[in-house]
């Protein structure tokens, strides 16, 4: 255990960032600061993923203290691959995006924006590091604060409504877990001495039953986060109101606490539970996975289009979680960092190309590929991302899901696979509307007076795509970094379900290590 309590600090000082902000000058003076806090956390956690032993097993650079003694409550925070990976997509995802909303308002009414994202950016990183099931609940819910002031105060003229409606989803998801929390305490309580903290809970023996009641009432709240069939209908009601920054906040970090409280609580507490449910879970993500992008073609807002993906690109990475397996709990971690990368770069280039437009309607931004090439070619290496065009890095996730689910059932599969044909058609489809499609003639007439309001990217907001693009690439053709965080938490997490996964290993040299020791 190490002495220094590195993961506190993490989440301490984007949340005292937030607050010195919230009560500091206005003006410049607050994005500068936004900028520097978000630019101090991201380096704290590197520090942190540079103490972290990628073949240890288990939580790391724990921190354990009593809370509510009575309830066996603890202020408990710890690392694993999981939570690493989530960690490390989070506080490099905020300066970016704090970078991307430089200009979205002016410098006197920009503060509060840039004080509730750190506030959210501190609660997310303390949902990924609680190792204490009654701190997770707490944070789980107080991220709605920030969340829900980003959504209402800042985007289009129905933000109130779509706030509102992210919350009142949000809200009765809290209220389902909040049951199964209370009925942890219970069975905890029962076995002796209550406590609520993780590796407590795992030594537990759970009835049946009670098991099946309390991972409903878990998986109900993550498959709203997350969110799932047919409790989704909030999320791109949010993304075609909010701002674009916001949008990236909310989907590549926010909603990731769905699916990573699968991973971590579901399978990690409920495994009978969680195998018990495997059918109907299945069912739910296939129909994600297919409904989220037949939708999201022809949808004519491009902030809406974005969010529908979403959905489907959920239902993959929850299709991976429950199919037990190595490559499909692998190919799923790598899903959530990949889809946070490649879905903030194309809200981030919609929201540039939509400043310059001034409008989110796709029929009325064609041929914009002749002034604003850099753009266009940006947008499409994004929106192939999503689709999963092999060298990109989502590719590798979607290869590892989809390998899973053909040996789960070779119909789950086939069915998986259609996700991947419609999400070309929509990527291509909302590319060449945009771009090369027939020209507006209102663009013809700006570019006729000289093109003014529409230029290309400028350098800020090409250095805010580039490490972006960079990751997809890099990740695209060299995924192990990742893989070598994620492998061990997948092999202990199976290992603690009690299914005996046949199948391949990712990385292959995990096994072929496994193997030699055998021997």
């Amino acid at each position: 255990m190490n002495d220094f309590p590195i993961l506190t600090v993490l989440w301490v000082v984007p949340l005292l960032g937030a607050i010195g902000i919230a009560f500091g000058p206005r003006g410049v003076i607050a994005k500068q600061a936004a900028l520097v806090v978000s630019l101090a956390t991201l380096v704290i956690g590197v520090a942190a993923a540079v103490q972290f032993d990628r073949d240890g097993s288990g939580f790391q650079l724990e921190e354990t203290h009593t809370w509510i003694e009575a309830f066996g409550v603890h202020y408990a925070l710890g690392l694993d691959g999981l939570g690493l990976l989530l960690v490390l997509l989070t506080v490099a995802l905020v300066p970016i995006v704090v970078l991307a909303a430089w200009n979205d308002s002016p410098d006197d009414e920009c503060k509060p924006w840039f004080a509730w994202a750190l506030a959210l950016e501190a609660l997310s990183l303390v949902v990924f590091l609680a190792t204490d099931v009654f701190l997770f609940y707490v944070v789980f819910e107080a991220t709605l604060i920030p969340a829900y002031f980003l959504i209402g105060g800042f985007g289009r003229a129905k933000r109130s409504a779509a706030a509102l409606k992210f919350l009142m989803f949000q809200l009765g998801g809290g209220l389902v877990l909040l049951g199964s929390v209370i009925g942890l305490y219970v069975v905890s309580a029962d076995e002796g001495s209550p406590s609520y903290l993780f590796d407590d809970l795992q030594q537990l023996d759970i009835s049946t039953s009670a098991g099946r009641w309390l991972f409903a009432g878990f998986f109900i709240a993550f498959a709203i986060k997350a969110p799932l069939f047919p409790v989704h209908t909030w999320l791109a009601d949010t993304t075609e109101q909010a701002t674009p920054p916001t949008s990236v906040l909310l989907v590549c970090v926010l909603d990731k606490i769905g699916t990573f409280g699968m991973l971590r609580f579901c399978l990690g507490l409920f495994p009978e539970a969680s195998e018990w449910a495997t059918p109907l879970v299945v069912v739910l993500a296939l129909v994600s996975i297919v409904y989220g992008a037949f939708v999201a073609i022809g949808q004519d807002d491009i902030l809406r289009l974005i969010g529908l993906t979403s959905l489907s690109h959920f239902g993959f990475i929850t299709l991976g979680i429950f199919v037990f397996t190595n490559q499909g709990a692998n190919g799923s971690i790598l899903y959530m960092v990949n889809h946070g990368v490649a879905t903030a770069a194309l809200f981030l280039v919609a929201g540039f190309v939509i400043r310059r437009r001034g409008t989110t309607l796709i029929s009325r931004m064609g041929g914009l590929e002749k002034v604003t090439p850099v753009a266009a070619g940006l947008f499409l290496v994004a929106a192939l991302a999503t689709a999963g065009l092999p060298g990109l890095s989502q590719f590798v996730s979607e290869i590892l899901v989809l390998i899973s689910a053909f040996d789960y059932r070779w119909y789950v599969g086939a069915i998986a696979v259609t996700g991947i044909v419609l999400a070309a058609i929509y990527a291509l489809w909302a590319y060449q509307k945009m771009f090369t499609g027939p020209k507006d003639a209102a663009l013809d007439a700006e570019v006729s007076a000289g093109g003014e309001g529409v230029v290309d990217l400028g350098r800020r907001e090409l250095a805010v795509l580039a490490p972006l693009m960079l990751a997809l690439v890099l990740f695209g053709f060299y995924p192990a970094p990742l893989l070598d965080v994620a492998n061990p938490f997948s092999e202990q997490l199976l290992e603690h379900t009690g299914v005996h996964d046949d199948g391949p290993r990712v990385p292959a040299e995990a096994a072929h290590d496994g193997q030699s020791e055998d021997h």
